[in-house]
């Protein structure tokens, strides 16, 4: 079985390391057989993107990269494991900025080792592909693309009241901790970019596509946005499971609901589904989970078209992880059946 998910930041990473997990251990005939063999392709959001004191960061990327690769810090959820911030204090010292955005020693390593392959000519994938031979993270992880899509945020200027200014997306999320209400978000060089080599193909190939419970806004609609992508979704021949980033009216972590509000959206499992769509209504998804919280939001999902089911959604531990995976794969499996 092929599955392909579009991944960003935590949540998204988190239930990567559930599915591969649930993948890895299942022991019953019947269900192996649908199971064996299975690669995942993660496609991942580079909208993030950020340059920091002439580093190339990519923290989806590495995300991703550290939670598979069992090198990230669980507790944060994001940078490495037995992290120090010598380097940072030095900078800190010099007073050189950005100040508020603090790359660790270790997670410099990496970023230094994929600046300099940029530098010298090979495309994000590839950079991507080399780094993780060493993480061996057990999914083919590709960029959305190769070429420099940024997401900036347009919000009014604190320092100058009704001047709307664009702030890097990571200063918005980190400095400003999302507090600054977002006008728009507008994807600087998104027209011009183009898939990486292999995304196309892992959406055409797929026998499952996920969307994992990634901000529905700056993570998987940042991908969304690259051109041709979405279409690509509206005529793949797998199935498009996702999972609700919303439980009980709130993101699980992270400020997604600033997002959803600059977007117009309501911060609600069934508000989010309604953003994505219904294929057969021209629309992305063919199934939803939702929060066994939000089971009374069910009725007006698949009154959308969209077939819906309530599991827990609570990413308490890995295997806790690995049973809503188990569930996103079950509710594809029934779907693919009525195709």
């Amino acid at each position: 079985m092929r599955i392909t998910a579009l991944a960003g930041g935590i949540g998204g990473a988190r239930f990567l390391r559930g599915l591969r997990h649930h993948v890895q251990r299942v022991t019953d005939d019947s269900v192996q057989r649908e199971t064996d063999g299975t690669e995942i392709t993660v496609i991942g959001n580079t909208g993030d993107d950020i340059w920091i004191h002439g580093l190339r960061v990519c923290p989806d990327l590495d995300t991703v990269m550290y939670t598979l690769g069992e090198g990230i810090d669980p507790e944060r959820g994001w940078g490495r494991l037995d992290e120090t911030f010598r380097a940072k204090e030095e900078l800190t010292a010099y007073g050189v900025e950005p100040t508020w955005f603090g790359l660790g020693d270790r997670d410099i390593g990496t970023h230094l080792v994929r600046t300099t392959s940029l530098n010298a000519g090979y495309p994000l994938s590839r950079v991507t592909e080399a780094l993780c031979e060493r993480w061996q993270p057990g999914v083919h992880l590709v960029p959305m693309t190769d070429d420099r899509a940024e997401t900036h945020v347009i919000v009014d200027d604190p320092d100058n009241p009704g001047t709307d200014i664009a702030l890097h997306f990571q200063e918005w999320w980190i400095r400003y901790r999302a507090s600054l209400p977002a006008r728009r978000f507008v994807i600087v060089g998104i027209e011009e970019a183009t898939p990486a080599p292999g995304v196309v193909d892992a959406l055409r190939n797929a026998d499952v596509i996920v969307f994992p419970p990634s901000n529905p806004i700056v993570s998987i609609g940042t991908i969304l946005a690259v051109p041709g992508l979405a279409d690509e979704l509206r005529t793949a021949k797998a199935p498009v499971v996702g999972v609700s980033p919303i439980i009980s009216g709130a993101p699980v972590r992270g400020m997604a609901d600033a997002c959803l509000r600059a977007s117009g959206i309501e911060t609600t499992a069934a508000a989010v589904a309604q953003h994505y769509g219904a294929r057969s209504s021209g629309g992305l998804l063919d199934g939803w989970l939702v929060d066994t919280s939000d089971a009374a939001s069910t009725p007006v999902i698949e009154e959308a078209g969209i077939t819906a089911r309530a599991v827990p959604l609570l990413m308490t531990d890995l295997d806790a992880t690995a049973a809503m995976a188990a569930e996103t794969l079950d509710l594809a499996s029934r779907l693919r059946s009525t195709q």
